[in-house]
């Protein structure tokens, strides 16, 4: 693992696609101010056709990671993340978790999911 820091960024554009992998997943397009990351692409739900269909059911991970991005934006509105200020906490290989700019509250989804799991077999 490569150095992590904290840079600040603005979210240029925000999607909610089935990516190439045919599964749900987020992403946001932060700018660093002359260069960029992306952060997402967790897999969010998957389809019938995943034989875990049925456990991605169990916990809203689709839920938790929209609006724990959205708080961290500070928005109401999914389309209103463009052109908002956010923290990464980032290397080279890629962003592990926003954070709110001014707030000591971040968003880690791989930590975050990783604790909602036993809430998910428990279901």
């Amino acid at each position: 693992m490569g150095d992590i820091e904290i840079r600040n960024a603005v979210i240029k554009s925000a999607r909610i696609d089935t990516s190439d992998r045919d599964l749900l997943s987020v992403w946001l397009d932060l700018d660093y101010g002359g260069t960029g990351q992306g952060f997402g692409g967790h897999s969010l739900y998957l389809p019938k056709s995943y034989s875990h269909h049925a456990e991605s059911l169990k916990a809203n991970f689709a839920g938790h990671f929209i609006w724990r991005v959205m708080e961290i934006a500070g928005v109401t509105n999914w389309d209103d993340l463009p052109g908002k200020t956010i923290r990464a906490r980032c290397e080279h290989s890629g962003v592990h978790a926003i954070g709110h700019i001014v707030k000591d509250d971040w968003f880690d989804p791989e930590a975050d999911f990783e604790a909602m799991k036993p809430l998910a077999e428990a279901a």
